[in-house]
């Protein structure tokens, strides 16, 4: 999986560096990096999650609960994916793997679980919109949301 980060680190390289010809110093570099790799994995937890969902709710489960089992799923596969690649730990520093998972958990429940069923219920229940377009309309305010929890809460610290 080390090869598929370079690969992003190279195409990010590319695109900034020979295409757009910016010039960035190593800490804004190593930042948009991370941003970048966060949103890679983001993008498999929306996956993950969605598919969970989708299937749930085609299987007549109710949309909240399909919801919360696509939110656990998806947390786990976040967990993994930051904090071995995103949120790396630096040489030396050492976590407490049960407690990065827990302030991940925590983090993703305040934004994935709590904020993602308050506006799915105002999107599908008040606005009326179809309960399969509810949770992608909410990626606009949680990613957001969760890369900053994670990124100053989470994995601020030794864990």
């Amino acid at each position: 999986m080390d090869k598929f980060w370079e690969l992003v680190e190279s195409v990010l390289h590319f695109v900034i560096y020979k295409i757009l010809h910016l010039k960035l110093s190593e800490e804004v570099w190593g930042k948009i990096c991370q941003f970048v790799k966060f949103g890679v994995v983001g993008v498999s937890n929306t996956l993950i999650s969605y598919a969970v969902y989708a299937v749930l709710v085609n299987l007549n489960w109710h949309y909240l609960l399909a919801n919360v089992a696509g939110f656990v799923v998806s947390v786990i596969n976040a967990y993994y994916w930051s904090d071995r690649y995103v949120f790396k730990a630096q040489e030396g520093e050492e976590r407490v793997w049960w407690k990065a998972f827990l302030k991940t958990f925590i983090s993703y429940a305040g934004t994935g679980l709590i904020l993602n069923n308050i506006l799915l219920v105002i999107w599908v229940d008040v606005a009326g919109i179809h309960e399969m377009l509810g949770p992608v309309i909410n990626l606009f305010v949680t990613v957001p949301l969760n890369f900053l929890l994670n990124k100053y809460w989470a994995y601020r610290d030794k864990a």
